[in-house]
This record gives structure tokens, C-alpha cells and sequence, in this order.
């Protein structure tokens, strides 16, 4: 397993994660800001919210924490929650607006 696989597992687990309130994934609305595997295939992920007083926030980073814990090779993960920059619909995927409508 290499960096680049453990980080295409990141970016597909993420891809599985959905704030409950839209139904588009994370990855893909936009919200992961960096993702980082170090050579211990640690990842460290900063990831933000659509609105700084999401509900799910607890729930959404739970479990992009288990998914990604649960990737063959991780030894840590840390997800950090940040506000800068803002997100915003731009931000977002085409696929993601062409989901929700926003195209």
C-alpha cells in the first residue's frame, strides 16, 4: 500500500459520507479542504461545514473518522473542523449542482 492508494481510499471513503440534510456527498459538495497521509499513512483531513451550526457536525465527522479508520494500512486519523475559508456553493462539484439543481 502506498501514500497514493491510502489517499484514493481517503477520497473514496469520503465519497460515502453525507451531511443528512443534503443529499450530496462531502467530498463532492466541497466541503474536505486537505487531505494529507504522511508516511506512517497517517491522514490528517481539514474539512468545514455548510453552515458553522450544522447539527450533523458531530455525526458527519464521526463518521468520516470510522470510515477512515477503517481503511487497510491507516494507523491515525484526524480530522479537523475548519471556517476559513468560508465555504460556499462554488465551491461544490458540478456533479453536486447538477444534483441539487443548482445548474
Amino acid at each position: 500500500m502506498t501514500k497514493y492508494d491510502i489517499e484514493a481510499k481517503t477520497v473514496e471513503m469520503l465519497k460515502t459520507v453525507f451531511d443528512p440534510e443534503i443529499p450530496v456527498n462531502v467530498y463532492d459538495l466541497g466541503l474536505i479542504y486537505k487531505i494529507d497521509v504522511n508516511d506512517d499513512f497517517d491522514i490528517s483531513i481539514d474539512m468545514t461545514l455548510t453552515a458553522p451550526n450544522c447539527p450533523a457536525a458531530d455525526f458527519i465527522m464521526e463518521d468520516i473518522q470510522m470510515k477512515l479508520e477503517s481503511i487497510h494500512g491507516v494507523n491515525k486519523v484526524n480530522v479537523e473542523l475548519v471556517f476559513e475559508p468560508e465555504w460556499n456553493k462554488d465551491m461544490m462539484s458540478e456533479e453536486a449542482k447538477l444534483d441539487l439543481g443548482l445548474m
